[in-house]
């Protein structure tokens, strides 16, 4: 922001001997995902998530093997009920299991972060595996710790030396090591279930992710240009848990936090839920007639962007942007949080308002300006996912709890860790059932 401040909206920086262009503000970098999109859709290749992917999956593969590994992923999301009243099922048993946790706390200060996670990662578990996990399933929990160790990486001062001497790092210990570990352990553990399936022939009548792709590798198998195998399965679904967990549960914790520091929009928030939804029974749908609830949702995610600026990408061609030629292969970091934060866009920018979503008369309104999940050729593959997820949760914990602060607790941290993504610092909080009659 205060290189921005002082070079205007684009300007390089180097990691080592790695040129980087960094694109500010939302005017900016609106040109980059919506205006040039094709232009800069390639993801960025340097040493450290070439090893990481191998080119394959879908967040860090480019040409052929990215557009068919999306156009598939897209789809059978869709077959799988994103959208639909089929996948709220699920995402509904998991947001009531974690009522449930809640409620053992009794209304006394507890951390929520480890039931979130494990909450989030069940609902990908049933999406591609066909099954979710006990909690204490030790299985799960290292998965749960493979996703943690993962995220905490990016950004690292040893991730960064990685990219400048690879030859070097790939010989001394720290916790980029632990990092390649992690993703080789969560990979592995993919291709157990993926054996599985194989075993059981369930892709006959497919139920799940894995069962889908199983069947299109088949189908495909006498196709040249296909790239359905196994290795890129293996890498679509850990791309999927690492995109999905940590994003969407990291907007929950963020929420509860918010709105436990302000207990009048908490309150405004929940009258509105009671009072349109009159029945236990809701579905996704009902987000549009809820709009300051909806605004809130909104808000939270504007104002605590969940990445540290955005995943880089890479120019697929030389490219000719206000004036400046950009080389083809040239590292690009379109800076989300910025536009998001814009003070040319935002009326108060830095300051929780769930007005910046809401019409004089009080009725919800779509920005442009909010990329939370992006735009463009790279658009965030489960923005619907997402979206879901975070308003079936919500709904549901404000019906069952009022959010406050622990007795002599003030204000709860606002600032965020960072790493690759942006959660909040570990804090308490006390989950207050409501009474039975709601």
């Amino acid at each position: 922001w205060q290189l921005a401040e002082q070079y205007g909206d684009i300007f390089t920086v180097w990691m080592g001997h790695i040129p980087a262009v960094i694109f500010s503000g939302f005017e900016a970098v609106k040109e980059v995902l919506i205006d040039h999109s094709e232009d800069f859709s390639d993801r960025v290749e340097t040493p450290f998530l070439t090893t990481i992917s191998r080119g394959n999956g879908v967040v860090l593969s480019n040409g052929h093997v990215w557009k068919q590994q999306r156009r598939f992923c897209i789809v059978t999301l869709r077959k799988l009920g994103v959208g639909k009243k089929s996948m709220e099922g699920q995402i509904e048993e998991e947001s009531q299991q974690l009522v449930e946790v809640f409620a053992r706390e009794k209304g006394q200060p507890f951390d929520p972060a480890l039931s979130i996670t494990y909450s989030i990662s069940n609902v990908t578990c049933a999406m591609t595996f066909g099954y979710r996990f006990p909690l204490e399933d030790e299985t799960f929990k290292k998965l749960i710790d493979a996703l943690a160790f993962i995220m905490k990486i990016g950004f690292h001062p040893f991730h960064l030396v990685y990219e400048i001497f690879p030859w070097l790092m790939k010989h001394l210990p720290g916790p980029h090591k632990g990092a390649l570990h992690a993703i080789e352990m969560l990979v592995s553990l993919v291709k157990k279930e993926i054996q599985k399936h194989k075993e059981q022939k369930s892709f006959q009548e497919p139920q799940d992710f894995i069962d889908f792709y199983l069947l299109e590798i088949e189908k495909r198998k006498n196709d040249p240009t296909s790239t359905y195998d196994e290795e890129n399965l293996a890498h679509d679904i850990k791309d999927l848990f690492v995109a999905g967990t940590e994003t969407t549960s990291s907007s929950l914790k963020w929420a509860i936090l918010l709105l436990a520091n302000r207990p009048d929009i908490q309150d405004k928030t929940y009258k509105e839920i009671e009072d349109v939804l009159c029945s236990s029974s809701f579905s996704y749908q009902d987000l549009k007639k809820l709009p300051y609830t909806n605004a809130v949702l909104h808000e939270i995610q504007r104002l605590k962007y969940l990445l540290l600026i955005g995943v880089p990408r890479q120019t697929a061609k030389d490219v000719k942007i206000r004036g400046f030629l950009i080389p083809k292969g040239t590292a690009i970091i379109p800076n989300l949080r910025s536009a998001l934060l814009d003070p040319e866009h935002w009326e108060s920018p830095k300051e929780f308002n769930p007005k910046h979503f809401l019409d004089q008369d009080g009725h919800f309104v779509a920005r442009e300006e909010y990329l939370a999940f992006g735009a463009g050729a790279r658009v965030c593959l489960g923005e619907q996912l997402a979206r879901m997820e975070f308003f079936i949760f919500m709904v549901n914990l404000l019906r069952a709890f009022r959010f406050q602060l622990p007795p002599g607790v003030k204000e709860l941290n606002e600032e965020p860790v960072a790493a690759i993504t942006t959660p909040p610092h570990p804090y308490k909080v006390c989950a207050v059932p409501r009474c039975s009659s709601s």
